[in-house]
C-alpha cells in the first residue's frame, strides 16, 4: 500500500498587494523520450485536465496531428482544444496516464480535474493548514 503524502499550499500573487494560497502540485509529465518537471492546479471544480498549449509543444506535441477535439466550458470555451494523453508521475507514486484536453488559451495554468486526475488519486484538502494530501487510487 502506498502512502499518503502531503504538500504545503502555494502563495501567489493574485493581485496588486494580495497575497493568496493555492494548492499547486509538483509532478513529472512525459510522452516518448521528454519529460517535463512542472506543477498543476488542483481543481475540483474543473471538468477536465487541461494542458497549457506551450508545454505541449515543450512535450513534442504537434497541434495539427492532433484530431479528437475537446470542447472546454467557462473562461476556455472560445478556445480550441484537442485531447492527448501523457504519462505523469507524481512524487514516488506509480506513473499514470492522465487525458488532457490541450489548448491554445494563453496563460492558462496546468488544470488538474475530475477527469482523469481525481479518478487517479484521492485528495484531501487542509486550506486552514494550507497544505493538501494526495493518495493514488487504492484497488480498481
Amino acid at each position: 500500500m502506498v502512502d499518503a503524502q502531503r504538500f504545503p499550499y502555494k502563495i501567489i500573487d493574485s493581485s496588486p498587494g494580495m497575497v493568496d494560497r493555492m494548492p499547486f502540485l509538483p509532478l513529472t509529465l512525459s510522452l516518448d523520450d521528454r519529460s517535463l518537471n512542472t506543477e498543476g492546479l488542483l481543481d475540483t471544480g474543473a471538468s477536465v485536465n487541461v494542458l497549457p498549449y506551450e508545454l505541449g509543444i515543450q512535450l513534442g506535441l504537434i497541434w495539427e496531428n492532433e484530431t479528437l477535439s475537446v470542447v472546454l466550458a467557462g473562461n476556455l470555451a472560445r478556445f480550441e482544444a484537442r485531447a492527448v494523453v501523457v504519462d505523469a508521475q507524481v512524487s514516488s507514486f506509480p506513473t499514470v496516464d492522465l487525458a488532457f484536453a490541450w489548448t491554445q488559451a494563453p496563460n492558462v495554468p496546468l488544470i488538474l480535474g475530475q477527469a482523469n486526475f481525481f479518478f487517479e488519486f484521492d485528495v484531501c484538502f487542509f486550506r486552514a493548514r494550507s497544505e493538501f494530501e494526495i493518495r493514488p487510487k487504492q484497488g480498481g
